[in-house]
């Protein structure tokens, strides 16, 4: 019996059993679903985090406290980085541009009867350029707003619509820390970062933050939480991250291991990458897991199917037919069983993919990559679990079949 012949036969017995066809076919399915979305997802992940580190612009450097060990393992922050280091960078540093220090601290903010937990960061003018920010109305904090210790502030986009609706806020009064600030301007929307909504944040100025509101905590002077700094070019990246480097091991008397790191775009892009490629290889895997568990139904229902057909195959090789027309007869059956799967499988994950992409941030991929392994391992583990169900199929005694019947 030819290729051809075995083919229509395997089909015609497929179709003949429609119910458990496709509850064979379920598991793959969903295994290959499962894997093509968890892949397109956790590359949507990866896509939009380049483009958040990407909006910063490609000349930030970003210096924050602490060794590596310490900021790995620590849940508190170091306090080694000081506002006099900042202005040492600027004043000491050629290949940098632009210096924007930092204080950010969570808290309560208060308009009228209403109350909400908010972060907020005590910042400098160079904030605006460094950061890539606008201001859509009003000003943003100015050097004299340092120098005075103003009680100022500027409201992220949606923190000003949660207090103020339509209405200007420009000259309203909140409270912060139970501190009443003037309003003065309003941040151009700016979205998420890492899971910070950038909009829904409070800006003061870093002086008044430091002496009114969380304090001074270092004993070295003015503790920032890290230093946003913009290089002279793109290609002046690491020469200002050398110079920065050893300007702050001299600042500090740093002989052994840094108390401090200095990160590029690229360097935290890296690590980003490193961690959702490794999340996306985790969710695979487990993903993966269905498709193993879809090949073992395969497997037992064509055993049974082995079972319910003694007659027919002892009648078929009564008959003349051969061992290896009834193997290839089964395996056909479970080699289309998974390619269906396989088909319906990647149509579910690449529907589940374009959901995603529709409600929510994240730009997922159709990888066409994991596509083809996807449905090239779910065809192989019909092969593979189909074999031992064929090859029992195959060593019936034909006389001992028509009897069992």
């Amino acid at each position: 019996m030819n290729i051809i012949d075995n083919l229509k036969m395997a089909t015609t017995t497929l179709v003949a059993n429609k119910l458990r066809s496709s509850l064979t076919m379920l598991g793959i399915v969903i295994g290959n679903a499962s894997v093509i979305a968890m892949v397109g997802i956790g590359q949507g992940a990866q896509k939009l985090a380049s483009e958040q580190f990407e909006s910063l612009g490609p000349n930030v450097l970003f210096v924050v406290p602490g060794s590596r060990e310490t900021r790995n393992t620590s849940f508190e922050i170091p306090k080694t980085l000081v506002l006099a280091d900042a202005e040492a960078i600027a004043t000491q540093v050629p290949s940098v541009t632009e210096v924007a220090p930092q204080i950010n601290s969570q808290q309560l903010v208060t308009y009228r009867n209403q109350n909400s937990s908010n972060l907020v960061m005590g910042v400098t003018p160079e904030f605006l350029p460094v950061r890539s920010f606008d201001v859509a109305k009003g000003r943003f904090i100015r050097d004299l707003d340092l120098k005075r210790n103003n009680r100022v502030v500027v409201l992220g986009a949606e923190l000003a619509e949660t207090f103020f609706g339509s209405r200007n806020p420009i000259g309203e009064q909140v409270r912060i820390k139970n501190i009443s600030f003037e309003v003065v301007g309003v941040m151009a929307a700016k979205g998420s970062f890492l899971g910070t909504n950038q909009d829904d944040t409070a800006y003061i100025p870093l002086t008044t933050m430091s002496n009114q509101v969380v304090g001074n905590t270092s004993p070295y002077g003015t503790e920032v939480t890290f230093i946003a700094i913009s290089a002279t070019s793109e290609d002046d990246i690491r020469a200002a991250k050398f110079q920065i480097e050893n300007l702050l091991r001299l600042r500090h008397k740093i002989t052994g291991e840094d108390d401090f790191g200095v990160q590029t775009q690229q360097d935290i892009l890296n690590i980003v990458g490193t961690v959702t490629g490794g999340l996306t290889v985790m969710l695979a895997a487990i993903a993966g897991i269905s498709l193993l568990v879809g090949g073992i139904g395969v497997m037992n229902i064509m055993l049974v199917s082995v079972t319910e057909r003694t007659q027919e195959i002892g009648l078929r090789k009564a008959i003349g037919a051969k061992e290896r027309d009834i193997l290839t007869q089964f395996l056909i059956e479970a080699t289309i069983l998974s390619a269906m799967g396989g088909l319906f499988g990647t149509l579910a994950g690449v529907s589940g993919i374009l959901l995603v992409g529709a409600v929510t941030p994240l730009k997922a991929g159709i990888d066409a990559i994991a596509i083809l392994v996807a449905v090239g391992v779910s065809g192989g583990i019909g092969l593979f679990f189909g074999v031992f169900p064929a090859r029992q199929a195959a060593k019936l005694d034909p006389i001992v079949a028509l009897r069992s019947s």
